[in-house]
């Protein structure tokens, strides 16, 4: 069942309501490992398209995006090379950064972890920028973590409350 209007809502002591519409995602890095999504991760993916709109970023490093957008049933913005954290940040702040969980951990995903209304930074096989990091509200284990916040929002809660 798809919803017209999906959207995560969110109560954070300290930080108020929270109305999360978007989410935001760093591919390579952050879904896939050396241009591969698992297809645990699409499975979930797939999950979250009920909650929240779904946005794909990338520079598409391996050149398998087009692969990802067919695997995910979706289409990955494509970031051109220079300034790419200040295109992903650019973004965020279109689609209104108050409604948008972002999730990264690469230096280029910096930007948008500090922009989006929640940022969550996870560890990746192939490595954890530290700005990323720094620029994030969350730290997540692995990527599976990161998704699993959206499906049980009270872990955010816990986390963020003031």
């Amino acid at each position: 069942m798809y919803y017209n209007n999906p959207m995560i809502e969110i109560d954070i002591p300290g930080r108020g309501h929270i109305q999360i519409k978007h989410l935001v995602l760093d591919v390579n890095g952050t879904l896939a490992v050396d241009g591969v999504i698992p297809d645990s991760i699409a499975a979930e993916i797939m999950n979250l398209k009920k909650l929240v709109e779904i946005h794909l970023l990338t520079a598409d490093t391996h050149g398998r995006q087009a692969e990802i957008d067919q695997q995910l049933e979706l289409t990955a913005t494509r970031i051109q090379p220079g300034n790419e954290g200040a295109q992903k940040a650019a973004y965020v702040r279109q689609l209104n950064p108050a409604t948008v969980i972002a999730i990264g951990q690469g230096a280029n995903d910096a930007e948008m972890l500090r922009e989006a209304a929640i940022g969550v930074c996870v560890l990746s096989p192939e490595g954890t920028a530290v700005s990323a990091l720094h620029n994030a509200d969350v730290l997540a284990a692995d990527i599976h973590q990161a998704l699993a916040l959206l499906g049980s929002p009270n872990r955010l809660k816990a986390t963020l409350r003031l």
